[in-house]
């Protein structure tokens, strides 16, 4: 990335999802478990997108792709 851009954004989200997502990092913020959460996201992405060209070529490869 070129360089990380920081916005303000004022969102209404699932308390429940924040404080699981504050227990799972181990984080005391609620921006750094979103920070965090966020990042896991993008790169499960990466990962995702790397591993297509593999699609039906693994042995036992029958799940429907993208793995979920």
């Amino acid at each position: 990335m070129a360089g990380r851009v920081t916005r303000h954004k004022h969102l209404k989200l699932d308390q429940r999802k924040i404080d699981f997502a504050k227990r799972y990092f181990g984080v005391a913020s609620e921006q750094e478990a979103i920070d965090r959460a966020l990042g896991l996201l993008m790169q499960e992405h990466r990962i995702a997108s790397k591993l297509k060209p593999l699609q039906g070529l693994l042995r036992g490869d029958d799940r429907a792709w993208p793995y979920r």
